[in-house]
């Protein structure tokens, strides 16, 4: 059986910033990050930004950083560029700009997914933390684990980790 958290006080609409990370895609056939969009506005968030980036860490970070500095953007998720291939270089970009670290995003990610994919699980890199007052996650670029993460993990929690980044003193 799976717990369920305690409810959050009031439901509100995250603003929401999706990052596909790509050296193939393009806007029209990135399906996973259109996904994510989906979701997010099904259920009753606000997409204020999404782009497209090159596998390039400078790239990466640069375009954290500009859609840092819009106030309507509680949260950055980005997808692709996870796995441990030479061009697969979003971990390290994120990594190094988070201020804190949700080390049980990435633990439970790799455990669902194991349960899904077996143990190729163990080359996902999926991670999240926080940048000030903004989340971010990245996750693999795959339909299948936007939906898994999305669903299982991100979806669940973000109202909440929103409501606590928002408290004062945080």
């Amino acid at each position: 059986m799976t717990a369920i958290p305690h409810p959050d006080a009031a439901e509100f609409a995250v603003g929401c910033a999706v990052m596909t990370v790509s050296d193939s895609r393009t806007v029209q056939d990135d399906r996973s990050g259109q996904l994510i969009q989906q979701l997010l506005t099904a259920a009753g968030h606000q997409i204020q930004a999404y782009t497209l980036v090159k596998d390039e860490p400078a790239q990466i970070q640069a375009q954290i950083q500009t859609l840092r500095q819009q106030p309507d953007i509680d949260v950055l998720i980005l997808n692709g560029g996870t796995g441990i291939a030479p061009r697969d270089t979003t971990y390290e970009a994120v990594a190094a700009l988070l201020a804190k670290t949700l080390p049980g995003f990435g633990e439970l990610f790799r455990m669902l997914s194991y349960q899904e994919i077996g143990s190729r699980a163990i080359a996902s890199r999926a991670i999240a933390g926080t940048i000030d007052n903004q989340l971010i996650f990245a996750i693999p670029g795959s339909t299948k684990a936007v939906v898994l993460a999305m669903e299982k993990l991100i979806l669940p929690e973000l109202r909440h980790l929103v409501s606590q980044l928002r408290e004062k003193g945080a």
